[in-house]
């Protein structure tokens, strides 16, 4: 169960970090009030998953899974920039977040 709401809180984690980008500076009332709700949302369950996943592992696939989506949907919008090899890397963080799964205890 812990991995799964990690994995959601990661979900969550590219949600407020996109709506911090689109709150220009917290200007924006619903990016604003989307941010401050998806990231105390997330906050929560990365607490939450911490409680039977060891900090560093717990944090390092919350912050892999808001990272390569974050970038995953700026290249999808057209925010971001699309080359292969930021293609490569995003799989190679994707990569490194399942083995870190696999290697856990």
């Amino acid at each position: 169960m812990s991995w799964i709401v990690l994995i959601l809180s990661g979900v969550l984690e590219a949600v407020w970090a996109t709506a911090l980008g689109k709150s220009e500076g917290f200007t924006k009332l619903w990016p604003t009030i989307v941010f401050g709700a998806a990231l105390v949302a997330s906050m929560g369950g990365l607490a939450f998953a911490l409680r039977e996943i060891p900090t560093g592992t717990g944090y390092a696939v919350w912050v892999g899974v808001g990272a390569a989506l974050t970038v995953t949907y700026g290249m999808v919008t057209g925010a971001e920039s699309v080359s292969l090899i930021k293609i490569v890397l995003v799989l190679g963080l994707v990569a490194c977040i399942v083995g870190l799964k696999l290697v856990s205890d």
